[in-house]
């Protein structure tokens, strides 16, 4: 350096935790995988479907509770209609029509998409906890461990899982929180197999290898490397997952077995179809329920499509 060149002011280099260095790269990840879920047509429109119901299923929490009663039903509300010609289509007064007793599909169906929404997200909940559990535990332990957790989940696979979940309904009774129950605790066995391959995988990774020789021990291995690798597949399984419970729960109310104190899609559809909806050309009692489960498993998929389509990278290049 010359000795009337000026000394270069270097800037201090920000010292960070480890804790904002991990956070920084969770926001850089999320920001990766945002831009790369919205280039996917499919994602966009399976969210923009589901945020649709999301915000329906919350307005159910300002509709009286007493309008959903028989006993609400008065003249005023089925206008134009009589008790005489009810079910009543759709008119002005009522745009998606009422059933047999006068209420409003509509009102029938914004609450429902409550009880519907609840059971399938809490039944998925039930499902990822079960699966991941079981799937890394027989991952990352192996040998006995493996072959006795495996052989569980096979046994609950090979076992028909309609008959067994009538059988339990019947037994248990029909309650909201026994049929939660029910679909959760024979919907795990896909996941444990699905988070076991990916176990594997992982646990085979140079770091891994090393985070054992420094002394980790197996808790902090999974909790520090397994999880966080395998959690991408949970999530993208958990939500195709909550397809299957509200089409399982509207299956299971549909043949009588749900909740009767509750007002779920199937069990609409089940109401019309005891009335005779079909026979009797009440189209709109039957169309709004089933339309809305067609809709929201269809967004479910579309969202986990979009998901697989992120996390895997063989289907992104078809």
């Amino acid at each position: 350096m010359k000795l009337d060149e000026a000394p270069v002011e270097v800037e201090p280099t920000e010292i960070r935790t480890g804790r904002q260095i991990r956070w920084t790269r969770r926001r850089d990840a999320f920001s990766r995988f945002w831009a790369q879920y919205r280039r996917s047509p499919f994602g966009m429109v399976g969210m923009i479907i589901l945020i649709f119901f999301i915000g329906m299923a919350i307005s159910s929490l300002f509709i009286d509770g007493s309008s959903l009663s028989k006993t609400a039903v008065t003249e005023e509300s089925i206008a134009p209609c009589t008790f005489a010609t009810l079910p009543c289509p759709p008119n002005a007064n009522n745009p998606l029509g009422t059933d047999a007793d006068g209420r409003s599909v509509l009102t029938l169906v914004i609450e429902g998409s409550r009880v519907s929404l609840i059971v399938g997200f809490t039944a998925s909940v039930i499902t990822m906890v079960i699966g991941a559990l079981v799937g890394i535990l027989a991952g990352y332990l192996g040998r006995t461990s493996d072959t006795l957790l495996m052989r569980t989940t096979d046994f609950f696979l090979v076992i028909p899982w309609l008959p067994l979940a009538i059988v339990l309904a019947a037994i248990l009774g029909q309650n909201i929180f026994v049929l939660i129950a029910i679909i959760g605790f024979t919907s795990w066995p896909g996941t444990a197999r699905l988070v076991r391959a990916q176990t594997l995988s992982v646990k085979e990774h140079s770091y891994v290898e090393r985070s054992r020789a420094l002394g980790a021990t197996n808790g902090q291995v999974v909790s520090r490397h397994i999880l966080p690798n395998v959690m991408p597949v949970i999530f993208a399984n958990t939500i195709l997952t909550v397809a299957i419970a509200i089409l399982a729960e509207s299956s299971l109310s549909f043949l009588g077995l749900g909740d009767p104190r509750r007002v779920t899609w199937g069990t609409m559809i089940d109401a019309a179809f005891d009335a005779g909806a079909i026979s009797i050309g009440a189209w709109w009692w039957l169309l709004a329920p089933s339309l809305s489960i067609v809709l929201v498993v269809l967004a479910f998929t579309l969202c986990g499509y979009a998901l697989d389509e992120i996390i895997n990278p063989r289907i992104r290049e078809r």
